[in-house]
């Protein structure tokens, strides 16, 4: 498998909502990612839409999470695997800087792994961007408008995020930057038809450690990605792992999938940075529920970078 790392720099705000509209984070997930670029191959046509989920479901294409960049270091999410570091010879503030730490960069990720990551040199991610909250007001009616609020994120001038693709073959790779040219004049995240989200696609420099910890072979692995394994992968894939669980919900987006709004089913995944000792497959699932009128997908795929220290 190749490996390609992809750039979006947003033109302006970007609404990446959790549960509700003045809420706002920096970074999104694979399953979101998945979920915009499924829109855009729908609209091309059936042909193009399953082509796209052949792939996902086939493994012929994985997606990780968006990741911060900075200029020109590009982060990756602290793995949830014990570290003996400096953080545990007493000193109670190192302990808590390393809690608190969310991302390490690619250039000090062997580092970190060996316990020799200083973290009172960390970057401090603030320099990423700003959120703010907007208020906005809705009309209902002829006369009355009631007010909301909308949280956005405004990425520093240089900064941005970044996702890594796995694809296999030249046609794989060239499906997906035709949807990814599409969707950046879309925008992804909340909040789209008032021009949130609006990105310039850029093509990345592959990090050395990175590509080199991609393609490695290990006894043990993190995953970029949220992942659910499949039923039979399950005990044999979490025996020893270490990991954190996140509820992925949220509304069908398809406006021919039923007379009203519905929810997708929730699916309980396990979030990226999760370590295990074995490679799993993973699935795209269907989160439709029983009243739809097609199958709504839930990616859910892992992409593992080696951690062996």
């Amino acid at each position: 498998m190749e490996y390609k790392v992809y750039k979006l720099i947003f033109q302006g705000a970007v609404h990446l909502g959790l549960k509700n509209l003045e809420d706002g984070q920096d970074t999104f997930c694979a399953d979101t990612l998945f979920s915009a670029l499924f829109q855009e191959a729908v609209k091309m046509g059936t042909e193009v839409m399953e082509r796209l989920l052949g792939y996902a479901k086939g493994g012929q294409v994985l997606l990780s999470d968006a990741f911060p960049f900075i200029e020109n270091t590009y982060f990756l999410p602290k793995p949830m695997k014990r570290v003996i570091a400096k953080e545990d010879r007493g000193d109670s503030t190192e302990k808590k800087k390393f809690k608190k730490l969310r991302y390490i960069p690619v250039e000090d990720f062997g580092k970190y792994l060996q316990g020799r990551f200083q973290v009172d040199k960390a970057r401090d991610m603030n320099e990423l961007g700003d959120f703010q909250m907007k208020v906005s007001a809705s009309v209902r009616g002829e006369t009355d408008t009631v007010p909301y609020r909308v949280g956005s994120y405004f990425f520093r001038e240089g900064n941005g995020l970044y996702f890594v693709a796995g694809y296999e073959g030249e046609e794989v790779r060239e499906l997906l930057e035709i949807l990814l040219e599409s969707l950046a004049v879309i925008g992804i995240g909340g909040k789209r038809t008032s021009g949130m989200g609006k990105f310039r696609l850029d093509f990345g420099k592959m990090p050395a450690e990175l590509l080199r910890r991609l393609k490695g072979e290990g006894k043990s692995y993190m995953t970029l990605s949220l992942s659910l394994p499949k039923e039979d992968e399950l005990e044999e894939a979490l025996n020893g792992a270490e990991y954190l669980l996140c509820k992925r919900s949220g509304f069908v987006a398809s406006v021919g999938y039923a007379k009203e709004q519905q929810r997708k089913r929730d699916l309980y995944v396990l979030k990226a940075g999760a370590c295990v000792g074995m490679k799993f497959q993973g699935d795209v699932y269907d989160v439709s529920g029983k009243n739809g009128a097609h199958p709504v997908y839930r990616y859910a795929k892992p992409m593992f970078l080696e951690v062996d220290a």
